[in-house]
């Protein structure tokens, strides 16, 4: 029997678009749902006003740009003092989705056949591929519903 991203794809997921203020998609990643498997959601699909996919907004995202730019410079971490960390949150509360959101996005259609799912998110070492059919998300396969699935389903392992 042949699975599909379809197969195992999530329906209800959260999405934002890309000029809304960055602290609602902090609020939304926050807040992210639970899915069947236990997990935790932590990330938002951003949209276009057509609800074409844009981007997509991750826990990473917000915590690469909460911390000073100057990191990405160096080599290794250095101290910082409250009062500097409170000027990096208020930058980073100026921000929007668009200027924080990772872009172009890997994606997968609904029938590809879930070892070409499992090997895209391997290869490029993605947690997360949106289901797109006509340029619209309709699903998101996450890696961790994969596996859930693969162990369920192939390997005979009873899930606790």
């Amino acid at each position: 029997m042949k699975v599909t991203a379809r197969d195992v794809m999530v329906r209800d997921f959260d999405k934002i678009r890309s000029n809304a203020p960055i602290e609602e998609a902090v609020h939304l990643i926050y807040n992210g749902k639970v899915r069947e498997t236990g997990q935790k959601t932590a990330s938002v699909m951003v949209i276009d006003r057509f609800n074409r996919l844009t981007g997509v907004i991750s826990m990473f995202d917000v915590l690469y740009h909460l911390r000073p730019p100057v990191l990405n410079y160096m080599v290794s971490g250095i101290d910082f003092w409250n009062e500097e960390l409170e000027s990096y949150v208020k930058r980073f509360k100026g921000l929007t989705v668009k200027q924080v959101m990772s872009s172009p996005v890997l994606f997968v259609s609904p029938d590809d056949d879930l070892m070409v799912v499992i090997d895209r998110m391997v290869r490029k070492k993605c947690r997360r591929l949106p289901v797109l059919e006509n340029s619209r998300v309709i699903g998101i396969v996450y890696l961790s519903e994969v596996y859930y699935h693969l162990c369920k389903n192939l390997l005979k392992t009873e899930l606790d």
